[in-house]
């Protein structure tokens, strides 16, 4: 493939991926409000099957749907259960347990987690961008939740749910980073339906006793169930396979850089519906994150390397067609 037809897939995946940063930033304040009317575990329960719902008509949209094969299908369930039930579970009682400013900057440490995993297992090198990339992102992070006024505080009655926070973003990059393998078998949408699939099941199960005991006629229309739609259909289904395809195209490293692009969003959406104005230092953060996945995403262009044995059955051209 010559450097011409590769910027093309580049620039669209990227594009992607910004929709995905949008959609989650967005998602922080729709889900809040929801949760005035449904429960955490019930309103996960709703949304979950609506993603898997979501991923199985982009599947099928695509062709015919793959087979997966008896020897991948142990690593499909594990990283189903664990990148979709177990990281939930951890983040929203972690976020219980602990503040919002502490949860943030854990969670912020998703790329750096990332990078270091793709490493160990030898999918990309830790080159100076990348490097550098991680830390800009992350430095920008800190200056977005301590310019908001966040309350800052580890150990004591925080101990636990920093723990879970801190579980949760490990958690999200060993599910990004041990999918790759699969996710070059199979293609993107195969692998985020079946390790949604697997998830769901978990999150349904755990959330059945919630959904009994709420009071479904309580339930706004727009605010309760618009917000399981778009959490489940746009947050969770569209977004995964847009993550995914990040994951593909880019490697696990330059696609989680993306994620700290979601706290900007989530501070300009308050801004512009809550009233909440950013201070000069979160906008010096903003600008020290888009600088971050400048440099982790385009500063080095030596494409990743796969770990024998990972090399795709699929052309990649064929396994990502639109």
């Amino acid at each position: 493939m010559t450097p011409a037809s590769n910027r093309g897939p580049d620039r669209a995946t990227d594009i992607g991926l910004v929709v995905l940063t949008v959609v989650w930033g967005v998602n922080f304040s729709v889900v809040k409000g929801a949760l005035d009317f449904i429960p955490a575990m019930g309103f996960n329960a709703l949304r979950f099957p609506l993603a898997s719902l979501t991923v199985y008509a982009i599947l099928r949209a695509r062709g015919p749907l793959p087979s997966l094969e008896w020897k991948d299908l142990g690593r499909v369930l594990l990283l189903g259960i664990a990148g979709n039930g177990v990281y939930q579970l951890l983040f929203i009682h972690g976020l219980d347990r602990t503040t919002a400013g502490n949860t943030a900057l854990l969670l912020a440490t998703v790329p750096v987690w990332t990078a270091l995993l793709a490493a160990l297992l030898r999918e990309g090198t830790l080159d100076r961008y990348v490097v550098g990339g991680i830390v800009a992102t992350l430095s920008g992070m800190v200056l977005v939740v301590v310019g908001g006024g966040a309350e800052l505080r580890l150990g004591g009655s925080t101990l636990v749910g920093d723990a879970m926070a801190a579980g949760a973003a490990f958690l999200w990059a060993a599910y990004t980073v041990g999918s790759r393998g699969l996710i070059l078998r199979y293609g993107s949408v195969p692998v985020t339906a079946w390790t949604l699939w697997a998830g769901s099941i978990v999150l349904v199960l755990l959330g059945l006793p919630d959904l009994v005991r709420m009071d479904w006629g309580a339930v706004p229309a727009l605010a309760g169930w618009g917000a399981v739609v778009y959490a489940g259909v746009l947050a969770l289904g569209l977004s995964y396979v847009l993550w995914y395809r990040g994951v593909h195209r880019l490697g696990s490293a330059r696609t989680a850089a993306y994620s700290n692009l979601v706290p900007v969003v989530a501070l300009l959406v308050a801004w512009a519906f809550l009233g909440e104005v950013p201070t000069a230092l979160q906008w010096i953060g903003a600008a020290v994150i888009l600088l971050g996945i400048v440099l982790a995403r385009v500063g080095s262009r030596v494409p990743p390397r796969i770990a024998p044995g990972l090399t795709p059955s699929v052309p990649p051209t064929r396994a990502e067609a639109p």
